[in-house]
């Protein structure tokens, strides 16, 4: 099978020792033009700085995911920061600029790549005998660079809406004085930068014929990255929060763009991997190769683990803990919803004969997780919400957690992490829904197309050998449906946050969060009882974020609405 895994690193030639967050791969101080200028590698630096500044969500607010300041998850330590996206901390001088910083540092470092480093000839090297297999590694930094660039404005107007739009190198005071653009022309640009460079870059890294010298350089973005970036903006681009006049034509470019990620991905060999828990484990990197399209892969630690391990596992802090409204989306087996007739489903017996993805994703009372020690979630168990930041929803996370990934203080193990950005079965999941906007039915295809909304959904439903979609369906139960499919399939890597807002639904989501109270009885069985454990408020200009204070005063934006 050609390697098509892509995690951000491996752009030179010299290993160095990493450092502190950094990605655990070849990384470079950056230097002046004349220095970069004289080897491969240190113009290879830049392209690292780039790739690093792809953010992941391993806990990064403080251990906290965005999943907990949505209906996926509740962080177990009260007083996190992720408390400030509801509940009205959140604000201009409280911007919650990770992202902000991050994003604007990797347009820079692209635009010095383009400007000033994408035409070098390196002349001293030209007698070296694999001169020519670098510069033809080297040629394709400016590609690179733009999907990288492309990638990071993404990042921003999804969050920000009308931003700048700095496509060259200039100084703070040009770059402080250029004007907010429009969202839908931030989305022009990623679309014409994806267009015109997704059959430039190169198709696949592990397979560069004789290039035998750099045979390994697996690790970055490719014409799949870039294509489905382009085919990611684009459903977005069409969402109500965005598309605010309701185009549909927006909807049947979005549904044409995630064919052709699924098209040429199924020309090089690629598709769902059978075991859907391969692609979030420790070995990711390798096994998850034919799904994954690319990933932000991080140094080795067990950091993830300590936020995220049962209270009661020495050196544990709970986590993030899975909501009862994310564990009532899994359906039964026999398709239905839990509330559905016919459905099955025993209030006493709530795990039993459910979706597969739900024990692939959440810990449940009674398991052997992550150990062969049963957990008790149950109140006043050893793992419950009695002890000190013990699950306040009855459940503990298991995707992404490496069960076997050691936290004591004495003999404790790390393994990389491989945050996933982009993977087969989105493009599935945005094809049905921009193919259900378009046409209005699950179950018709648009013109040109060759599936239904249905038809695509059933394939990320096959792999969880869950039936196919019902028929029948109104437009309203099936959009229903398919939120459930993508809440569940994609749960805990990013999407929701941003999900429930592109689609401006977060109020009917957001209120009311659910967990599990389980009672141990005299006789050692179980009683369960959902409950409600938090009621939230939502206010509709948390749909965008607030433009940092100090940036916007600098710059003279125009702040998002409602903000103050």
């Amino acid at each position: 099978m050609k390697a098509k895994y892509i995690f951000s690193g491996l752009l030179a030639m010299t290993l160095v020792s990493s450092c502190t967050d950094k990605m655990d791969y070849k990384e470079y101080n950056v230097h002046d033009k004349a220095y970069e200028e004289k080897m491969f590698e240190r113009v290879g630096g830049l392209m690292t700085e780039i790739y690093n500044d792809i953010d992941y969500d391993f806990g990064n607010y403080s251990g906290a995911m965005s999943s907990s300041a949505t209906d996926e998850s509740v962080y177990s330590h009260p007083g996190n920061a992720i408390e400030d996206f509801y509940n009205g901390a959140w604000g201009p001088t409280n911007a919650k600029e990770r992202v902000w910083k991050s994003a604007w540092d990797g347009i820079t470092y692209s635009n010095l790549v383009l400007d000033e480093f994408s035409d070098c000839t390196f002349p001293e090297y030209t007698e070296d005998e694999h001169y020519q297999q670098q510069m033809f590694l080297y040629k394709n930094y400016r590609y690179e660079a733009r999907w990288a660039r492309a990638f990071f404005y993404f990042e921003l107007v999804k969050r920000y809406g009308n931003v700048p739009l700095k496509t060259r190198t200039m100084t703070a005071n040009e770059a402080n004085s250029l004007p907010q653009m429009p969202a839908d022309s931030i989305f022009a640009f990623i679309d014409k930068e994806c267009a015109d460079i997704q059959d430039s870059i190169i198709v696949n890294y592990g397979d560069l014929g004789d290039m035998s010298y750099y045979k390994a350089q697996t690790g970055r973005a490719n014409k799949l990255a870039v294509m489905a970036l382009r085919a990611r903006a684009a459903l977005y681009w069409a969402s109500p929060l965005f598309n605010t006049k309701g185009d549909k034509s927006r909807w049947l470019k979005a549904a044409q763009l995630s064919n052709a990620v699924i098209a040429e991905a199924r020309q090089e060999g690629m598709g769902l991997l059978p075991d859907y828990s391969k692609l979030f484990d420790k070995d990711s990197y390798k096994d998850g190769i034919k799904e994954i399209i690319f990933a932000r892969r991080t140094t080795a630690s067990n950091a993830f683990e300590k936020y995220n391990y049962p209270i009661g596992i020495e050196n544990a802090g709970g986590g993030n803990c899975p909501t009862q409204n994310l564990v009532d989306a899994y359906e039964m087996t026999n398709g239905k919803a839990i509330d559905e007739q016919g459905s099955g489903y025993d209030p006493q017996d709530p795990y039993k004969n459910r979706d597969a993805r739900l024990a692939l994703t959440v810990a449940v009372n009674g398991e052997n997780w992550p150990d062969k020690a049963a957990l008790e979630t149950f109140e006043g168990g050893a793992n419950s919400s009695s002890v000190t930041y013990g699950t306040p929803t009855g459940y503990y996370l298991k995707k992404y957690v490496n069960k076997g990934t050691i936290i004591a203080k004495t003999g404790s193990n790390s393994f990389t992490h491989e945050w996933v950005i982009f993977r087969l079965a989105e493009f599935y999941l945005d094809y049905a829904e921009a193919a259900l906007n378009y046409t209005g039915s699950g179950y018709t295809a648009p013109d040109g197309l060759p599936m239904t909304a249905a038809q695509a959904i059933n394939v990320v439903r096959t792999r969880a050998k869950q039936p196919n979609m019902a028929t029948g369906l109104s437009f309203d139960a099936f959009k229903k449906k398919y939120e459930n499919e993508r809440f569940v399939e994609l749960a805990f890597e990013g999407h929701r946050f941003f999900d429930l807002r592109r689609w401006k639904e977060a109020p009917q989501y957001l209120k009311n969060i659910r967990g599990m109270k389980i009672t141990r009885l005299d006789d050692g069985t179980m009683k369960y009882e959902e409950q409600t454990i938090a009621t939230r408020t939502w206010d509709d200009k948390w749909y965008l974020f607030p433009f940092p204070q100090k940036d916007a005063l600098n710059c003279n934006f125009t702040q998002n609405e409602g903000w103050k």
